[in-house]
This record gives structure tokens, sequence and C-alpha cells, in this order.
């Protein structure tokens, strides 16, 4: 079997576009891969996103607007963890994803880490930030 490729897969309802662009926004090097939209035959909404990539760091991560409405959204119990490189990188991102979101554990010192934060993004995807 050749070697499996995993990609994290973020599943929104109407606003895939708006969360890849922000999150693109807060990494250097960063991309919009690429983007399909749905067309006027569906089954999703007219220009809503039938399947996008973005990269984040080297990693590439998916995502789409669900064309079937659910009542399930995103999970603290899986999340995007990232090693920051500075202490700057870590508050930025940490107050930029917290802006409309949650905080699960505040920024700050830990036994594990000397700075981390975790957070639930405004669209309700999670988020754990180490200062490497």
């Amino acid at each position: 079997m050749a070697s499996a490729k995993i990609q994290p897969f973020l599943m929104f309802q109407g606003n895939a576009e708006e969360a890849m662009n922000f999150y693109v926004s807060l990494f250097p090097g960063a991309e919009v891969l690429g983007i399909v939209r749905y067309d006027a035959n569906g089954p999703g909404a007219k220009g809503s996103v039938m399947k996008a990539s973005f990269s984040i760091g080297g990693q590439t991560i998916r995502c789409t607007d669900s064309a079937v409405k659910h009542a399930f959204t995103f999970t603290s119990a899986i999340s995007l963890f990232v090693d920051c490189e500075s202490e700057e990188q870590i508050d930025r991102i940490y107050s930029s994803l917290l802006a409309g979101g949650t905080a699960n554990m505040p920024l700050g010192a830990y036994r594990f880490s000397r700075k981390f934060g975790w957070v639930n993004d405004r669209f309700g995807v999670s988020w754990q930030l180490n200062l490497a």
C-alpha cells in the first residue's frame, strides 16, 4: 500500500471561503490552493464552496460548504495544533482567533508549556497554540 496522505477536512455551512481566507491571513506563507464552487445546478447554493484547499505551514487543509444542513458542528475534541515561533506570533494569532470565539484555555504559562492557549474561533474550529 502506498503511504496514505492525511489532510484535515473542515465542513462549514455557508462560510467556508470566509474562514479559509481568514486562516490564510494569519500565517506567513499560507495560501489558498484551489476552490471549486457550486453552480446553479446545485446541490449547494450557487457560488458557495463545493471543495477548496489551503495550506498553512506546509499542511494542506481541505474545506467545503455542506450542501446538506445538519445539527452538528465542530467540536473541541479535534483541534489544529500550531507551534508558534515567537511570542509576537502566538499573541497575534491567539487574539485574532479569539475575536468572536471562545477560550478553552486562556493564553498563559502552563506546566507543559511556557506559553499556550486553546481557542474555538468564530467559525467553531478549535485551535491549540503553543510557543515552541
